[in-house]
């Protein structure tokens, strides 16, 4: 399969969670439903890892992979916790369209960062995301 078709993938189960997070956390606490669901993520991640690498694959991470990836570790946790006490206190099909902003973000994070393009598609393309999103929030 080539990234389009990961990435629509990716889509659909991201589509899955807001609808099963905000069955899951009501009336709990929205961290605690975090944590849960971060240990399954963290048992199901390592167990397709190391059935397709063997263990000492780690050993080849450099510091700089490390430092990064656990970083990434880091947003992606705050991202979650965020977004788990939104989905608590809003509704998931308004909740889920601002929580997509992470792509517009991405966007100008990787023409600052990464050093990629920002083209006059890129630009028209966020600003449609952005404006798609604030209206889909709207009541």
């Amino acid at each position: 399969m080539n990234w389009l078709a990961w990435s629509l993938l990716s889509a659909l189960f991201a589509g899955l969670t807001a609808i099963l997070a905000k069955k899951g956390v009501a009336g709990v606490d929205s961290n605690l439903a975090t944590a849960v669901r971060t240990s399954v993520v963290l048992v199901f991640a390592w167990g397709v890892a190391l059935a397709t690498n063997p263990a000492s694959a780690l050993l080849e991470f450099s510091r700089r992979t490390w430092l990064f990836l656990g970083l990434s570790g880091i947003a992606t946790g705050l991202s979650w916790l965020c977004y788990f006490r939104a989905l608590q206190l809003g509704e998931a099909s308004k909740v889920a369209p601002i929580d997509k902003l992470s792509v517009v973000f991405v966007l100008v994070l990787a023409a600052v960062f990464l050093g990629e393009s920002l083209t006059a598609k890129t630009l028209l393309g966020g600003g449609l995301i952005a404006a798609g999103a604030v209206v889909l929030a709207l009541k």
